[in-house]
């Protein structure tokens, strides 16, 4: 697993819907020591707090999916008050997210959440700020302070958004932006330490990759709060997933990030799958359910191998609990060593599929049978990893591909009987050593 780097550790949840540990390896005030918790995903609502049934819906549709923590905007008084009837019927810990009205964040408080975020770009009065503190305080309710590209800019007093925007904006480079995104929070904690108050994670985010990773890793260096990790505004997912992934991905392999949300203008649900996804890649969560690769095919294949993956893709999300290797490659050349360390594998040839567990040749079937035989033989072997009689990762025998091009015995033989090209510019004597 990736070395992370110790923070202080924060938790939200209650008794009903569990509880969330986010960050760790610090000790705790009281000096007992914490270990870093797993690196949490969290996504948001994209429709109406106020809109209650519909809110629960998505709420519970997100943590179905594997969201740890999911936020709700809560812009009005008609949102605050929601909230009394959504938090009960959430299956995972709600956070409020807050911008211009302090008050939405107390009325948050009253109505149960689990966790407050607050913008030092929206909210920046310090008397608010500390009502808030020690609204939070008395709940034993942790802080997200958030610092946003979109916000951090001043914006009402016209001369002083001119000057941040020159200061940002005429090198065509990042360095000012990241120096008032850590001036903010600095100035921004200051209360926070004022009050005693130390449950905060941290959050800078940006369109910008690049400066996603520099904001970050400064961040890491000058506090030791958990951070929340994030690309702003990415866009959809087709692009947005490789805008997040290139910023969340460097700084995780660098220890650094405790929670994330991978944003997207697109269902919510994506942004879950594809953090979980990206911490199974790396290694930074255990895996729920089968762990699917397949190659990017070629001119060998000799199946549809694209309408085959995605089947087998939709069933084994349906049918297998543990996190099994699956592998389906499209030929003979490439698909014995990629599916050597698979669980369950099929590779393709010939429009048939030959099917291995751990190794040992299972079947050989025609291409409409590859998709039910390879299913039917992951089933099997959930089963009897179920029931120890075997164990995942443990391959028995190595994989031997099959001779495409017929059972001759020699190079020499081959070409004599005109199964393969002679390369260019070379001789071969027959029946000669």
């Amino acid at each position: 697993m990736l070395p992370r780097r110790p923070t202080r550790q924060i938790t939200l949840g209650d008794d009903r819907v569990g509880y969330v540990r986010i960050g760790g390896g610090k000790p705790a005030r009281d000096g007992s020591p914490t270990a870093p918790a797993p690196v949490s995903v969290q996504s948001m609502t994209s429709g109406y707090t106020h809109d209650v049934e519909r809110c629960v819906a998505e709420i519970n549709r997100l943590a179905a999916a594997g969201a740890d923590v999911v936020r709700v905007a809560v812009p009005e008084k008609k949102d605050t008050d929601a909230l009394r009837h959504i938090v009960p019927q959430a299956r995972v810990p709600i956070v409020a997210d807050v911008h211009f009205h302090f008050q939405r964040a107390l009325e948050a408080v009253d109505a149960g959440v689990h966790k407050i975020r607050l913008n030092p770009g929206n909210i920046s009065d310090r008397s608010q700020v500390r009502d808030v503190i020690q609204a939070c305080k008395a709940r034993g309710l942790p802080i997200r302070v958030g610092v946003n590209e979109g916000s951090i800019i001043e914006r009402r007093d016209k001369q002083k958004r001119q000057k941040e925007l020159g200061a940002v904006f005429g090198d065509r480079k990042h360095g000012s932006l990241l120096a008032i995104m850590i001036a903010k929070l600095e100035e921004y904690l200051d209360v926070f330490y004022a009050e005693d108050f130390h449950d905060v994670a941290i959050s800078a985010k940006s369109m910008d990759a690049a400066l996603v990773v520099d904001a970050c890793t400064e961040i890491a260096h000058r506090f030791d709060h958990p951070l929340h990790l994030g690309v702003t505004h990415a866009g959809p997912r087709e692009t947005g997933c490789i805008r997040s992934i290139a910023a969340l991905s460097a700084l995780l392999c660098k220890g650094v990030g405790d929670t994330l949300r991978i944003s997207y203008a697109s269902d919510p649900v994506y942004e879950v799958e594809d953090g979980l996804e990206l911490l199974y890649a790396l290694g930074l969560r255990e895996r729920k359910g089968a762990d699917l690769i397949a190659c990017p095919t070629c001119g060998r294949i000799q199946v549809d191998l694209f309408t085959l993956v995605q089947d087998v893709r939709r069933q084994l999300a349906e049918k297998i609990r543990l996190p099994m290797k699956v592998a389906v490659m499209g030929c003979v050349v490439n698909g014995p060593g990629e599916c050597e360390g698979a669980d369950v594998a099929v590779f393709a040839g010939d429009r048939r599929g030959i099917v291995y567990v751990q190794g040992r040749k299972v079947a050989n079937v025609p291409e409409d049978r590859i998709l039910g035989t390879l299913l039917d033989e992951c089933l099997k072997f959930q089963s009897r990893v179920e029931r120890g009689e075997a164990r995942l990762g443990q391959k028995t025998v190595d994989i031997t591909p099959p001779d495409p091009i017929g059972d001759a015995s020699t190079a020499r033989e081959k070409i004599a009987a005109g199964k393969v090209d002679q390369a260019p510019g070379t001789s071969l004597t027959i029946g000669k050593s």
